[in-house]
């Protein structure tokens, strides 16, 4: 048989090519992407994905995938959306879309009858979410996706929302108005000053750009909005008495004694509640709360009292790095907020018809209740400072629960016979309240129904 030279030729040309492009291209992308214990891809695909992607389909699969999610969000089929979501972040990991669509979704949209959001979820949001920085390392989109859900969502280790936005803000294609964000999560944090020196950059930043392009009205929109951003912080730290208490004298607890301080003297909030078991799975809980200005927001939970990683008034929500969409189906968490009008509150939590949010399968909960001035609206915190320094109650003031910070917490033990109203409480009312609590009988403290809302200030006349 003759040999073709040319051909021959060409054969071991494109054995040459095939060699450099699996050296920098094939082999690089299959390590990063593909390899076990780096994407983790293989290991969670079928056969038969495993087999497309290797063609180069997996991204057009991924796509076709979440187009079909659109159709699922529209019918509000939601428990349908989540394993598309999880197929396609492990076909097309570079999906940024998906997978900050999926932390919104699963971390907001499963809810009860009463819009209470689901709080078994987070821990599989949260994890969506690093796993989403980890194959997005070159963007800021999904460490400040990750960041916001510890803001606004979880509201209570504020830590981690300034780690995840410091690690948006390294990114260089942070849009400048997510930067501003981390100001206040440094606030929340109790960091203030990294938040006014963040304010002062953020402003150098915005007038550079201000004074380059003066036509753009973005550019003037965002300087102006960080320059009043940034007087309105610093006269809050003089009036609230910041400045005065990181002086090395009020480092040393001398601040308080002089000054007159909008925080000056700690006010007594007069927290008390009362907790009815009205019908089963139905609670109604009324209580007092000294602060006449509206705002006030305090937290309610009703958890297992062995819940997984439970602390008080809350749970250890970073303890999951695997995404686990479905969280276990025989544990409870519910968590409202009781809005104070006239000094009360009154509420009825009907936990009624979602057995399979609330299934009360334990022996033994925990109702708690809980406050942390850093998340209160700073008309609020004009008076209690910071850090709750302008705060106290006699009864239910704490500061151990959350290290170096002053909250309100009280908490009471209730069992499942007294939720389901069984056994002993069928025909007698389970009612739990504080010491300090007392009956009124009306609705208000001035006998008439909470319609009229007194709105005074805070400060001392």
């Amino acid at each position: 048989m003759k040999r073709n030279p040319v051909l021959i030729l060409v054969l071991c040309v494109c054995a040459v090519l095939q060699g450099v492009l699996h050296a920098f291209s094939i082999f690089p992308q299959w390590e990063r992407d593909y390899s076990p214990g780096k994407g983790n891809v293989v290991q969670q695909l079928a056969p038969d994905q495993i087999f497309l992607s290797l063609f180069g389909f997996r991204e057009f699969l991924a796509g076709i995938l979440w187009v079909r999610a659109d159709g699922f969000f529209d019918e509000g089929n939601y428990d349908a959306v989540l394993p598309i979501i999880r197929l396609c972040t492990l076909l097309d990991p570079k999906q940024i879309d998906v997978y900050a669509t999926g932390m919104w979704h699963i971390g907001y949209n499963f809810t009860d009858e009463e819009q209470r959001s689901d709080r078994r979820y987070i821990p599989s949001a949260l994890a969506l979410g690093k796993e989403g920085a980890k194959n997005n390392p070159n963007t800021y989109e999904m460490f400040f996706e990750t960041g916001w859900l510890w803001y606004h969502k979880v509201q209570d280790d504020f830590p981690k929302a300034v780690t995840w936005f410091e690690e948006a803000q390294r990114r260089n294609d942070i849009q400048p108005a997510r930067r501003n964000l981390l100001v206040w999560a440094y606030q929340r944090a109790g960091e203030q000053q990294k938040s006014l020196n963040l304010l002062f950059s953020l402003y150098e930043r915005a007038k550079e750009r201000f004074d380059k392009n003066d036509a753009e009205y973005s550019n003037r929109q965002n300087r102006d909005t960080i320059e009043g951003n940034l007087d309105t912080m610093l006269v809050r730290m003089a009036q609230r008495g910041w400045f005065a208490q990181n002086t090395p004298e009020g480092k040393a607890g001398n601040w308080y004694a002089t000054g007159a301080y909008d925080t000056k003297p700690p006010f007594d909030v007069g927290f008390s509640v009362k907790a009815t078991v009205v019908e089963p799975k139905v609670i109604k809980l009324e209580g007092t709360w000294n602060v006449l200005p509206v705002g006030t927001r305090i937290k309610v939970i009703l958890k297992d009292k062995d819940y997984p990683r439970g602390v008080p008034a809350g749970m250890d929500w970073d303890a999951d790095n695997a995404v686990n969409l479905d969280p276990p189906k025989d544990i409870t968490y519910m968590q409202d907020e009781l809005y104070v009008r006239n000094r009360r509150f009154n509420k009825k939590v009907d936990m009624s018809r979602d057995p399979g949010m609330y299934p009360f399968t334990k022996q033994e909960y925990v109702l708690e209740f809980y406050y942390n001035p850093r998340i209160a609206p700073p008309h609020i915190q004009d008076k209690f400072g910071f850090d709750g320094s302008g705060m106290t109650d006699k009864n239910f003031l704490n500061t151990s629960i959350r290290q170096g910070e002053r909250v309100i917490y009280a908490s009471f033990p209730l069992t499942r016979d007294m939720i389901w109203r069984r056994g002993k409480w069928a025909d007698k009312v389970p009612s739990i309240k504080t010491a300090n609590y007392i009956e009124t009988g009306k609705t208000s403290q001035t006998g008439q129904d909470d319609v009229l809302i007194d709105v005074p200030a805070l400060r001392g006349k």
